[in-house]
């Protein structure tokens, strides 16, 4: 890994792929030039050339932290991506493996041997394992486990037997633990034998001789008592200590809250198996970002946006296809009231933006309320609660908006009664958008699925056929 006085453009990530996709770009065009001059001793020109360039792209990339590395993998398409993949010296390539994105990821691990995998994948600790485990050829993860000790053994098993959203997944084993009967000064010797203290160290768990937390010592107490202050007399012993099969969501929002740096891992017997980081919790809310974006749009998971055209399209046609569904529906709803559209012309440039400002105003309700599940501030019994309080929203939107374009309706087209229809109808379509946008991510969660899963796809849909359904037909009713 790069050392910290190397990491001094760390937050230029942008300059990083300039520079890169500029050695690379000039490292192609010299090529192509050498290899069309005809010269004395070309062969070895060309070599010279092309060392050249592999050595200032390969000083370049060791000079960076691994996740700016894989941010600039990520940056280039696959070729090139491969030929830097190539130049990363072999001993960050587990480090980097971690840091790229999933769909990145298989892309190397595919253009990786079995024996260069199984070298990176040694250079990791056990819950770093565990998270590369997935993607790993079997064969190569056999071998890997074959190599580990007994210690590691348990520690990789215990790390993947936990859900992805859990604690256990996040948890790492890299931790310092200290008896509640020594000195400040005993503690400080121990720590001396460190060659570096794990990372994000912010306390020492105090346990016994059968592992239990007794409790935890912060770094400033250790520091500022006198040396000869036995451990368990400052260590504090009311901490939040979190357990292997908690909600990952549950210790985000614990993080957040009381602002932790690290908190301990109990078991049910109150045993220490391990620590969760804010490192690690940061991640996770990462992903959890991310994947709530991309579901909202229908994508099942992160994509590359270099993959294979084929790789792409698998990833996006299932709710494409329903898309398709439900504009086909909408399409009928129209075709069901041709002959009102035919005698008012102004229903065709009017209906569209019922149904819009229908589907925006349900994409908030869905954003709000995805959000509150996500941080624990909905529960099951807020139905009722939620549906008044967005419907009561909908309505004073409706009324105000759709009175202001019911107004402009009848500037527009002279007719009073146009405009009351477009006031009725955008009323009514806020309110369905508002009790479809409480109601399709509240009922997703009860089901135990992702309330965020194609919530914009199901809202637009609604809004859509619905709006249409209610202008056109109170339309047809008042108008004709």
């Amino acid at each position: 890994m790069a050392d910290n006085d190397e990491l001094q453009h760390h937050d230029d990530l942008d300059s990083h792929v300039r520079e890169v996709q500029h050695l690379l770009a000039r490292h192609k065009l010299v090529e192509d030039l050498v290899h069309r001059q005809e010269m004395p001793k070309h062969e070895l020109v060309e070599s010279l050339v092309h060392k050249q360039h592999i050595q200032e792209l390969t000083h370049k990339l060791d000079s960076l932290h691994s996740a700016d590395v894989a941010h600039i993998l990520e940056a280039l398409p696959v070729d090139e991506r491969l030929f830097v993949w190539d130049l990363v010296k072999a001993e960050r390539d587990g480090e980097i493996l971690l840091e790229v994105s999933d769909a990145v990821r298989e892309s190397l691990i595919e253009s990786m041997d079995p024996d260069s995998l199984r070298a990176a994948a040694e250079q990791l600790d056990a819950d770093e394992l565990a998270d590369l485990a997935p993607d790993l050829p079997q064969a190569v993860m056999e071998a890997v486990y074959q190599g580990l000790d007994q210690e590691e053994r348990e520690q990789l098993r215990a790390a993947m037997s936990y859900p992805d959203d859990s604690v256990g997944a996040l948890m790492d084993f890299e931790m310092v633990t200290v008896r509640e009967d020594v000195t400040l000064e005993v503690v400080l010797r121990y720590l001396r034998r460190f060659e570096e203290l794990p990372d994000h160290t912010d306390q020492l768990f105090v346990v016994d001789r059968d592992e239990h937390l007794r409790g935890v010592l912060p770094l400033d107490r250790l520091l500022i008592n006198d040396p000869e202050t036995v451990v368990g007399s400052i260590m504090l012993t009311d901490t939040l200590t979190l357990e292997p099969a908690d909600e990952a969501e549950t210790a985000a929002q614990a993080f957040e809250r009381y602002d932790l740096v690290s908190a301990p891992v109990v078991d049910y017997h109150r045993k220490l198996v391990g620590r969760v980081t804010v490192a690690t919790v940061v991640d996770f809310i990462r992903e959890e970002t991310e994947n709530e974006l991309l579901s909202q749009a229908g994508l099942k998971e992160g994509e590359d946006i270099f993959a294979p055209v084929w790789d792409s399209v698998k990833n996006r046609w299932a709710w494409l296809a329903v898309n398709l569904v439900t504009a086909f529906f909408a399409s009928r709803v129209i075709g069901a009231f041709e002959g009102s559209i035919e005698k008012l012309v102004a229903l065709a440039a009017l209906m569209p933006i019922v149904a819009g400002i229908g589907g925006n105003s349900g994409n908030q309700t869905i954003t709000m309320i995805v959000r509150g599940i996500a941080m624990g501030q909905v529960q099951d019994d807020a139905l009722t609660r939620l549906i008044k309080k967005e419907m009561g929203v909908a309505l004073v939107n409706g009324i105000v908006w759709g009175g202001l374009l019911g107004v402009l309706s009848w500037v527009l087209y002279g007719s009073g009664k146009l405009g009351a229809v477009m006031t009725a109808a955008m009323t009514l379509n806020l309110l369905l958008a508002a009790l479809v946008g409480v109601l399709a991510p509240m009922i997703r969660n009860r089901l135990g699925q992702d309330p965020a899963v194609g919530s914009s796809v199901i809202i637009t849909a609604v809004t859509d056929s619905g709006g249409f359904f209610i202008f056109l037909g109170l339309a047809t009713i008042f108008l004709m």
